[in-house]
């Protein structure tokens, strides 16, 4: 069964339209997420921000 803490948040890429899901904990992490992947269409690893 799935935590209750637990979101589903969609990770956009800053550079490209390129798109990542994951979750992440709300009650630990309450501001948005950053994370550096990779850019498949790009190639190359880039900043992705959380968005809505």
């Amino acid at each position: 069964m799935a935590s209750k803490n637990r979101e589903i948040i969609k990770l956009k890429s800053t550079e490209s339209t390129e798109v990542y899901w994951t979750t992440k904990n709300k009650k630990t992490t309450t501001g948005r997420l950053e994370l550096k992947k990779y850019d498949r269409k790009l190639r190359r690893h880039v900043i992705f921000k959380e968005a809505k």
